[in-house]
């Protein structure tokens, strides 16, 4: 009978304390404030590439408050092209209250949103602020007004198949300058490496599973024919795949009457060109894909005639479509 009884005023006792425990416990709660009003120092931006490494324009906005718990807050700035409702934005996250892209910056982020270079554009900004998921509030959306420019950069590809000189090396073009390079090469199956510049200071090679560093040994072509490369030199890495490329034939071209091709030259230049330099004779010939003709160019489907025989300069710009395009040829 006593073991039961002090059995009973043991569980009593436990359940006073734990509800004593309940009731003196506090909650301490944190209240982030919303996102406050988005500013910024213009709206209609005039882009210059000479003022490329200036700001292109300020945004500001106040700082987050947090009362009770202290949480810490992300404050992102959100860009994209007007009437997309930031389906897809380009997002920066701010640990000021202010961010200032430069010109150039600016430029990159319009493009990467799908904007046309030389056509104006209105883009859309605003403020995502929040401590979770959950929490996350908006500011205002303000309209930006710009042009976006051509801003190329080129990276150059010395190697075997050219004599290892960097100053004539085949270059890869970054439209936007954003690090990433692409450029179609006729390789022999030889090796090359990647230069920064038109001179062996920097040199980046092979690091293994496809990354490069300038420690690294040779690029391996894999094999001698036209090749797509593509540099990115923000994660040090690279990819190498085979390429469609174009040649001329016919019997204006010595040599060739109309069964053997001479290739020509893809000109890294973000348009699409292919060029050779040339010396023809009177008669005719065609650009053709891949040394096939299923896929050709001509003067409206008939063949090129060439009247006046000398050295041309043959530039052939291939479309969107990779299968047709226009020409023109200049004598030397």
């Amino acid at each position: 009978m006593k073991s039961i009884l002090f059995k009973s005023l043991a569980v009593c006792c436990l359940a006073v304390s734990l509800w004593s425990c309940k009731k003196d416990e506090t909650q301490t709660v944190s209240n982030v404030s919303p996102a406050g009003t988005l500013t910024a120092s213009a709206t209609s931006l005039s882009l210059v590439q000479a003022n490329g490494t200036k700001p292109a324009l300020t945004l500001t906005f106040p700082a987050p408050t947090v009362t009770g718990y202290t949480v810490p807050v992300t404050s992102t700035i959100q860009f994209d092209i007007k009437g997309k409702n930031f389906a897809s934005p380009k997002e920066y996250v701010i640990s000021t209250t202010s961010y200032s892209p430069t010109v150039n910056d600016f430029n990159t982020m319009l493009l990467a949103l799908g904007a046309t270079i030389g056509t104006p554009a209105q883009v859309e900004v605003r403020l995502k602020s929040g401590a979770a998921a959950n929490a996350i509030t908006y500011s205002n959306v303000i309209t930006l007004s710009a042009t976006p420019y051509l801003a190329s950069a080129w990276i150059y590809v010395p190697g075997n198949y050219q004599g290892w000189n960097p100053s004539t090396a085949d270059s890869l073009v970054s439209l936007t300058s954003n690090g990433v390079y692409t450029g179609i090469i006729k390789f022999d199956g030889s090796p090359f490496k990647i230069t920064p510049e038109k001179k062996w200071d920097v040199a980046y090679g092979d690091a293994g599973g496809g990354t490069i560093s300038t420690s690294g040994g040779d690029i391996s072509s894999v094999s001698a024919e036209f090749k797509l490369l593509t540099v990115d030199l923000n994660k040090k890495t690279y990819t190498i795949t085979k390429a469609d490329y174009w040649s001329v034939i016919g019997n204006a071209i010595p040599g060739s009457n109309w069964a053997v091709d001479t290739d020509l030259k893809f000109i890294n230049d973000g348009k699409g060109t292919w060029q050779a330099k040339i010396a023809l004779t009177a008669g005719a010939f065609k650009f053709r894909l891949n040394h096939d003709w299923t896929t050709s160019i001509g003067n409206n489907g008939a063949d090129i005639m060439v009247t006046d025989a000398g050295t041309y300069t043959l530039t052939l710009t291939v479309n969107a479509d990779g299968k047709t395009g226009s020409y023109t040829m200049v004598k030397n």
